[in-house]
């Protein structure tokens, strides 16, 4: 393990992205918390769905219109500085609803420009941590690396309502006030990290200076890198497909549990709490593990896990089942991101991962919009009717199901997750997704700028 960069000053390798990781996890965890205490707070003074959900459409728009954008200037400009901006756009968005919250000046519609201001935000923070964990941390570490990854989205899930709900709670101060200065000064804690190790540029390679020159055209070899490699391509279908499969199956849980429980909201509570706390377990696994060797077992095997173990929750129609369930699918999804995420770092070159992982993201959040608009109409109008009333579909499923309210997106959840397994089993006979890892050359084998322009 590297304690120090060429200089001798600062902490890089994998002791350098622990530094980094322990910033970020503090930082996620304030701001989760903040998350959490302004729904509640945006929902007393609006009262309205509509309103929340336009956040999640602030958020979005920004991260999808500019991503290839942003892709590039992680690829052309200092990695360390594209880290920073994700927490400088937070620092300047939750600097402004802290002065508007004492002053006694927020309005519910403040919150859609910090929205817009953490989407812009967020669009560079993906790319620029993900290639910058390919510089830093050594290949065999990838894999661990991007487990430990995992558990800065699965961690605070489980604290923040927690830790948000007792700062709330204290008598005689304003809680929320304390929440927002304390998330403030968090982003300062993951920016000084920043600020204390190397991130190392990456070498020019060849591949990576083609298409060089306008923005515009850089942003497009993004997507038509991923193209020109059917591996690659297969790779990412294979994570389009499961998202939407999988996002057919998450549209459903929360009404399908609602619905046969009588809307118990202890019971849904529990659920949750349950697949929080599988996603710290899978990202701690991944985190010591780090996969299998083979890291396409990961995202193949994993993909055909994950939708058995997601079909307990639609056969279930209680706790001993929706437990078990949802704790090995949020286990299992650091296996598959991660072993994903290696194979990317270590093939695509790292001064092209930019606007290569810029692409990735915005063609896998393609599914996000899509599963809703079928998962929906699917329940209301076809799945739920037909299970609550004598039918052909309610004969053949009800001794998998059940039957009544929730049984049938119950049983839209089976078929989707039967996708999700589906999804992993078929990529195992095709050639370009099953030997992508010896397909692809690693890319500290492509030629180097400077040794072919000597050779």
């Amino acid at each position: 393990m590297t304690l120090t960069d060429e200089k001798g000053k600062a902490p890089s390798g994998m002791f350098g992205f622990i530094v980094v990781w322990i910033g970020q996890i503090i930082s996620v965890l304030a701001s989760s918390m903040t998350g959490f205490g302004l729904s509640i707070w945006m929902y007393k003074q609006t009262e309205s769905a509509t309103a929340m959900a336009g956040m999640q459409v602030a958020f979005m728009v920004p991260f999808l219109a500019l991503s290839p954008l942003a892709g590039v200037m992680v690829d052309r400009y200092n990695r360390k500085l594209m880290m920073m901006i994700s927490d400088l756009a937070a620092v300047l968005g939750t600097g402004f609803l802290l002065v508007m919250y004492v002053t006694g000046n927020l309005q519910f519609w403040h919150l859609y420009i910090t929205a817009v201001l953490n989407g812009l935000g967020n669009t560079f923070q993906w790319p620029a941590y993900s290639a910058a964990i390919s510089t830093m941390v050594p290949k065999k570490h990838l894999g661990r690396a991007n487990g430990m990854m995992s558990l800065v989205e699965a961690g605070p899930g489980i604290l923040a309502p927690m830790l948000a709900g007792v700062i709330l709670a204290i008598p005689n101060i304003d809680g929320m006030a304390w929440i927002l200065a304390l998330d403030l000064i968090t982003f300062f804690v993951a920016i000084g990290a920043l600020l204390v190790v190397h991130v190392p540029q990456p070498e020019k390679t060849v591949e990576g200076q083609k298409e060089s020159g306008s923005i515009w055209r850089e942003a497009a070899y993004g997507f038509k890198y991923i193209f020109q490699r059917p591996s690659l391509l297969g790779l990412q279908l294979t994570f389009f497909l499961g998202n939407l499969f999988g996002g057919i199956q998450w549209t459903v849980f929360a009404p399908m549990i609602l619905a046969r429980t009588d809307q118990n909201s202890l019971i849904f509570g529990s659920v949750q709490t349950a697949g929080a706390v599988g996603g710290v377990i899978g990202g701690v696994l991944m985190s010591v593990w780090g996969g299998t060797k083979k890291k396409v077992h990961g995202v193949l095997a994993g993909h055909f896990l994950i939708g058995i173990s997601g079909m307990l929750l639609g056969i279930g129609a209680g706790l001993p089942l929706w437990i078990p369930g949802v704790i090995l699918v949020n286990l299992l999804v650091p296996w598959i991101n991660g072993s994903n995420q290696a194979i990317w770092q270590s093939k695509v070159a790292p001064d092209l991962q930019g606007r290569v992982f810029s692409a990735r993201r915005l063609i896998a959040w393609f599914a996000n919009p899509v599963s809703p608009m079928i998962a929906g109409p699917l329940a209301d109008f076809v799945m739920e009717p037909a299970m609550r009333t004598e039918s052909g579909l309610s004969n053949a499923f009800s001794w998998l199901v059940g039957a009544g309210p929730g049984a049938g997106m119950g049983l839209l959840t089976v078929f989707a997750c039967l996708g999700v397994a589906l999804v992993g089993l078929v990529g195992y006979f095709i050639r370009p997704i099953r030997e992508a890892e010896s397909i692809l050359p690693d890319h500290d084998q492509l030629s180097k700028v400077g040794a072919d322009a000597g050779a």
